[in-house]
């Protein structure tokens, strides 16, 4: 494990939910710890409970037992506004289907986390233009995601994801939309982030040969994590 203290520790996490009146058992006593500059990948098939695990990591959601550390953090004590800032401050966010703002601008997409985190006008500008530039779309700050190629589309992501400098990336099957050579493309700049960067990332995917990219594997089968 690179770095000393874990960036990300869970204990004993389990997540219930009722579906249809039946209680699904999504996640069955998670313990992990992933230290600082590590690339993870976590498999599994759907119903396996890693979009559950992912939610949880992501602040998106909390567990009904067990801890999460975050940083050190203890992110069961936080409420919602809490967490909320932990998302926007701490952990960047790639997903398959990039979630980009149609309308606005790649420099205005890279821009909202700044936003929403109080900086001011001018050094947002020139932080996500800096983002942009070092995604190689630097000639594309002004094109609306309509006028870029999915790839691209990913690498908007990426730059808005990274505008925040969190201690964390989380990638949720983050070439599920791409062809195989934009695929390398986007892993590659993923190996780059943490191999240079020394960013740490946690890769949620199905396809075992996108896992392959990351330095530990684990898998997700029937709510438990297996190495």
């Amino acid at each position: 494990m690179a770095g000393n203290a874990p960036v990300i520790r869970l204990s004993g996490v389990h997540k219930t939910y009722a579906l249809d009146g039946v209680e699904v058992h999504a996640l069955r006593g998670i313990d992990l710890e992933v230290g600082s500059g590590e690339f993870v990948a976590i498999m599994g098939s759907s119903g396996s409970g890693k979009s559950t695990l992912m939610h949880i990591l992501g602040c998106l959601d909390v567990p009904d037992d067990g801890g999460y550390w975050l940083n050190g953090e203890d992110i069961t004590r936080l409420d919602g506004d809490a967490l909320a800032a932990i998302r926007n401050r701490d952990i960047g966010f790639v997903f398959q289907n990039f979630n980009l703002l149609a309308r606005t601008t790649a420099l205005d997409n890279v821009e909202m986390p700044l936003v929403y985190a109080g900086v001011q006008k001018d050094e947002r500008h020139e932080r996500a233009r800096a983002m942009l530039v070092r995604m190689g779309l630097g000639e594309r700050v002004r094109h609306l995601p309509s006028q870029l190629s999915g790839g691209q589309q990913q690498r908007v992501a990426l730059a808005r994801a990274l505008v925040s400098r969190p201690a964390l990336l989380l990638a949720d099957e983050p070439t599920g939309n791409l062809d195989s050579a934009t695929s390398r493309d986007i892993l590659r700049v993923l190996d780059e982030l943490n191999q240079q960067d020394g960013l740490t990332i946690v890769l949620i995917t199905h396809e075992p040969e996108v896992a392959a990219h990351a330095r530990r594997q684990l898998t997700m089968c029937d709510g438990r994590l297996e190495a």
